[in-house]
């Protein structure tokens, strides 16, 4: 049995409040505004919000599948999901935020509908690993949160919420595990300086130190690590917490493609709260 709070109800807070952030936004923008590139190559802002629409009504097929036991893909092919974002980037700016604000809905409802006991089906985006269905709201808000901020129309990735930044800072290096284009992470905290986590055997490059925000923007491909401090393969921090040997002017190298889909390993029950507590040094 789920207990009475979970991370589903911590998603749920934290989509809502997403959800308004990205349609506060889409609201300002015209036609013209639509029209204009996003900083996704290739697509302009009205491909943007278009794919954050598709991609709720996407995230209710994996609800549905988990909830009724039968199969039903995030997508019908790789080649549907480009058509759908095609069809309607040039829509005007009333239907596109219509249609953000009643596929959010829908998907609101999708998530409300669900059965304590489907959120531990195993569901998958279009490439693997299987994962808890109770992950598919952390999907969601990661769309959302990255899309706004690839809308390049106020709202960035330093805008991005803490409690955000930290889940999917976790998430993505267990992800990229033995692909990581570095060895060493250290993120510290840039007021106070007191490190937040260490992850370590990432990969056989530079080791590499920054806040958590900046971070989580080099991994996510949103910037090319210029504030990040890069320091020697194998160095770990000092007695003082430091990278000893930093390596002036030099950014990390460019990380893989952000995964798509979920870290291996998750329980299958919605844990109280995601990623859980653990060791500074892993």
């Amino acid at each position: 049995m789920i207990s009475s709070m979970s991370v589903i109800d911590e998603i749920e807070r934290e989509l809502a409040e997403a959800t308004e952030r990205l349609l506060a936004t889409a609201a300002r923008l015209t036609d013209e505004d639509l029209r204009a590139p996003s900083p996704l190559p290739g697509w302009t802002r009205g491909h943007v919000l278009t794919h954050i629409a598709r991609n709720a009504d996407s995230c209710v097929n994996l609800l549905t599948w988990a909830r009724t036991g039968v199969y039903t893909p995030q997508y019908p092919s790789a080649a549907a999901r480009e058509a759908g974002i095609e069809a309607g980037a040039a829509r005007p700016a009333g239907e596109q935020v219509a249609d953000l604000r009643d596929s959010a809905e829908r998907f609101a409802a999708a998530v409300t509908a669900m059965p304590d006991a489907a959120w531990t089906a195993p569901v998958s985006a279009m490439t693997p690993p299987e994962h808890p269905a109770w992950y598919v709201p952390v999907r969601r808000l990661r769309e959302i949160e990255v899309h706004h901020a690839d809308l390049g129309a106020g709202y960035g990735w330093a805008d991005w919420p803490e409690a955000y930044v930290r889940r999917e800072l976790h998430d993505t290096l267990r992800w990229l595990g033995g692909d990581c284009p570095v060895g060493v992470v250290v993120a510290r905290e840039p007021e106070t300086g007191v490190i937040a986590g260490v992850w370590t055997d990432l990969g056989d490059g530079p080791s590499v130190e920054g806040s958590p925000r900046d971070l989580l923007a080099w991994l996510a491909g949103r910037t090319t690590g210029e504030r990040l401090r890069i320091a020697p393969a194998g160095t770990l921090p000092g007695a003082d917490g430091a990278l000893p040997g930093r390596i002036p002017d030099r950014r990390p190298p460019a990380p893989p493609p952000w995964p798509e889909s979920a870290p291996e390993g998750l329980p299958a029950e919605p844990p109280a709260t995601w990623p859980p507590s653990e060791p500074v040094h892993r």
